[in-house]
């Protein structure tokens, strides 16, 4: 999450990307990623773009791809009880990767996700299928309808002292964690 971001969280919550358009905010989607988003309907359920995705481990691709703003962002610790948001889905690996493989699942189905690929330190791997079947499954996430309140964040990751420091500076007065690694550093 941005840190500029946080004043909103702070007030709204986790908003999806379709309830995020309606106010100010910065962005560190990537773009491609959002236009497969954009035209995905979770079978059953609404457009991806009409739910808040949480990632289950944040140390993931996306992370990675980031790692360069890491000063600017934080990792929002976010309650499991999130899942008993009525509506939520599970996706077992990145629900827009195009992958036709990708399973939603009801919350109650959690045990059927990967955990050793989620929470792997690691995805890369030697095999091309079998990378590509670590890093989807690396950006599990679930998926809240229209937003997350902010009675379900709990917390927060920072890449340095400096960082909580601006973090705190903006309003963030739940507990924050220092750790360099979430980010690549």
């Amino acid at each position: 999450m941005p840190m500029v971001n946080i004043p909103s969280v702070l007030e709204h919550g986790i908003l999806s990307f379709e309830a995020a358009e309606e106010i100010e905010h910065k962005s560190i989607a990537l773009e491609e990623a959002q236009e497969k988003r954009d035209a995905k309907r979770v079978p059953g359920g609404l457009l991806l773009h009409q739910y808040a995705n949480l990632y289950f481990h944040a140390r993931n691709p996306m992370m990675s791809k980031r790692r360069h703003e890491a000063s600017n962002l934080c990792i929002l610790r976010v309650s499991l009880e999130v899942r008993n948001i009525k509506g939520s889905v599970l996706a077992d690996r990145n629900a827009a990767g195009g992958d036709r493989w990708v399973r939603f699942l009801h919350p109650d189905q959690w045990r059927l996700l990967d955990f050793d690929r989620i929470m792997a330190v690691d995805w890369r791997d030697d095999d091309r299928f079998t990378y590509y079947d670590k890093k989807r499954k690396k950006c599990a996430e679930i998926l809240v309808p229209g937003k997350v309140p902010p009675s379900f964040v709990g917390g927060a990751y920072v890449v340095s002292d400096a960082a909580a420091g601006r973090l705190k500076a903006l309003g963030f007065a739940l507990p924050i964690t220092v750790d360099p690694d979430m980010f690549f550093h």
